[in-house]
């Protein structure tokens, strides 16, 4: 099936035409039609299907049919992270360039002013966070009694960052009837609890193959120790100069530091985690998304919504201590239909952090086997002056074996 041949708007199909966007993933083809018939829904599916697209297309299409002057906000999109509002809502604006419907991505950390003059304006898609969105509430500058759908987006780390108590407040400012579309990466019995007190009769999606990461994505790892790590990264990045690249740390100071180590050996990279402002986060992202640059070094702050078109390469440098933080980070790359890979640097401190993830995915991970030779023409190939020790010693040891007298 294509997207020409469901009933959405001229300009929903022809603007798809235009990104590029030809046949739907298997999450969209399993939901949109159930939307566009009017149905609750109830989707999991992992992350990097398309389900931001799955219930975009169909919701702007039937609020484009439906808009009229002064309807007020037809359709609230909650969310759990202001990158992830702001991701949405651009999806949406993208999508809707030619419908005339008005998308705003609503979330904390900048001037209210400006956001109320906006929805005061008239908007027609509200993307937010719960956060801001309860604050303007209290100030009357937002009025969702006209809502006809409820999205509940990333609803598993919604309820991990402590969001049920609003997601279930939200319903007492919108109508009873409506439609609620509720997504998710994961499915557990608070989910599914959750799920309940929102939906109603809802359809069931769930794409849930034995292996939980993408099947556009090849992913392996690779025995590297600890020290060793910021000479593979160099090697990886030098070797694919033109890729764009995530590398993903488990702290903010790590994050730092590998900044700093490709600084020593020439290579432009940017660092984002919650520690910074969130109009530079924004700004960082905007120039990965461009292009402008390649290399993003961060934390799990960005494992989760962000989608970033034709990321390449994401890099597991330190191994993650949540196994779920595995897979939604290699669903940085082979987004949608396009193909991706991931590479995870393990040390030997962090091999029982690597069995649980083979353990959650049920399935063997690929090892990228190094030679003992390569491993060593690796460092040695470094620009990093700080490792000239091993370089040496190699040599030496190579002396020594030819008998020489040292």
């Amino acid at each position: 099936m294509k997207f020409s041949d469901y009933n959405i708007t001229k300009e929903v199909k022809s603007q798809l035409n235009v990104l590029g966007y030809t046949r739907p993933t298997d999450i969209q083809f399993k939901a949109i039609q159930h939307i566009l018939d009017g149905e609750d829904v109830m989707a999991i599916a992992q992350t990097g299907t398309g389900k931001t697209a799955a219930f975009a297309i169909p919701t702007l299409s039937i609020v484009q049919k439906r808009k009229r002057k002064n309807d007020g906000i037809a359709c609230l999109v909650l969310v759990p992270t202001r990158e992830l509002a702001k991701q949405i809502a651009t999806v949406y604006r993208e999508i809707g360039k030619d419908t005339g419907v008005k998308t705003f991505g609503l979330f904390g950390g900048v001037e209210q002013e400006q956001q109320i003059r906006t929805l005061n304006n008239g908007i027609d898609i509200l993307v937010a966070t719960p956060g801001r969105m309860f604050d303007l509430i209290s100030q009357k500058a937002i009025d969702l009694t006209k809502i006809k759908f409820l999205v509940l987006d990333e609803a598993d780390l919604m309820l991990d960052l402590g969001f049920a108590k609003d997601i279930k407040d939200v319903m007492n400012f919108i109508p009873r009837r409506r439609q609620t579309l509720f997504f998710s990466a994961t499915i557990s019995k608070k989910i599914k609890s959750l799920a309940y007190d929102v939906v109603r009769n809802a359809i069931r999606i769930q794409i849930s193959p034995k292996n939980p990461v993408a099947k556009t994505i090849d992913h392996a790892f690779i025995k590297v120790s600890m020290d060793d790590k910021r000479f593979f990264l160099e090697n990886m990045i030098k070797e694919y100069p033109e890729k764009k690249v995530v590398v993903f740390v488990r702290t903010q100071v790590r994050a730092g530091r590998v900044v700093d180590a490709l600084k020593r050996v020439d290579i432009d990279s940017e660092c984002m985690h919650g520690g910074i402002e969130q109009k530079d986060r924004f700004l960082i992202l905007d120039r990965f998304r461009t292009g402008e640059n390649k290399v993003l070094v961060t934390t799990d702050v960005a494992a989760r919504g962000i989608d970033i078109p034709n990321v390449e390469y994401v890099i597991n440098y330190d191994i993650p201590d949540v196994p779920e933080n595995y897979v939604h980070r290699c669903g940085r790359t082979g987004r949608g239909n396009k193909r991706g890979q991931a590479l995870a640097f393990c040390s030997d401190l962090e091999q029982e952090l690597f069995d649980a993830i083979v353990e959650y995915t049920g399935q063997d991970i690929e090892e990228y086997e190094v030679s003992k030779g390569e491993y060593l023409s690796i460092l040695d190939g470094s620009d990093d002056g700080s490792n000239n020790w091993k370089l040496l010693l190699k040599k030496a040891n190579e002396e020594s074996d030819k008998g020489l007298d040292w």
